[in-house]
């Protein structure tokens, strides 16, 4: 249950922000967590004398967003030119130990990219078959199903009419799940998995 804060310092927090602060400084100014912070500025509208020093807060802070990712992108290239067959087996591996099953060969996402790279993985490093990899996703029941499938299949290179079962839950889709969960098999996977659970206890020994 989240603190109690006093009247004093909420009308405080809304009366900053109705004059511009940001998010930060009236954490800083007010002593108030990020999260309370949050909670007590919404719906609070800033007033006209205010917009243009708010704006030009606003355009600051996007602008330090675009710089910032613009740097950890060259520092990312510059750090990681390619990678080896090795490398792309030993992330292959983190992967699953993060993500997998560990009684059966599944692995499990919404994250598009995750599921493209593993799958990648699967087929360039482990040498696994297109048609021995199969596809089933779970969508909430307020998703398109034609879309979703669509898009996994995309993703994953299975034919529509290929993948294994469609899991529809009840209830509305929530935070980062637009187009539900994916999870990748693959015929006679208990090999796979104990030589990934393998990889990864190599590696946990060699750290």
């Amino acid at each position: 249950m989240p603190r109690l804060i006093p009247k004093s310092k909420v009308e405080k927090i809304k009366r900053l922000r109705s004059r511009g602060w940001s998010l930060p400084e009236i954490h800083r100014e007010v002593k108030v967590g990020y999260g309370s912070v949050s909670r007590y500025i919404q719906g609070v509208e800033i007033l006209p004398q205010y917009q243009e020093i708010w704006l030009d807060k606003r355009n600051g802070s996007k602008a330090r967003k675009v710089r910032l990712e613009k740097d950890a992108t060259q520092k990312a290239k510059k750090e990681i030119v390619n990678l080896n067959t090795k490398e792309k087996l030993i992330f292959l591996s983190a992967l699953y130990w993060g993500e997998g099953g560990k009684t059966d060969f599944n692995f499990t996402n919404s994250d598009p990219e995750m599921i493209k790279v593993f799958v990648s993985g699967l087929k360039d490093i482990l040498k696994i078959k297109q048609e021995e990899i199969k596809a089933s996703i779970r969508i909430y029941e307020d998703l398109d199903k034609s879309i979703c499938l669509k898009h996994w299949s995309k993703i994953t290179g299975t034919p529509v009419s290929k993948f294994l079962n469609i899991n529809i839950l009840k209830g509305k889709k929530s935070g980062k799940l637009q187009y539900g969960l994916c999870r990748i098999r693959i015929k006679r996977g208990g090999n796979m998995l104990k030589y990934l659970l393998a990889l990864n206890k190599r590696i946990a020994e060699l750290y």
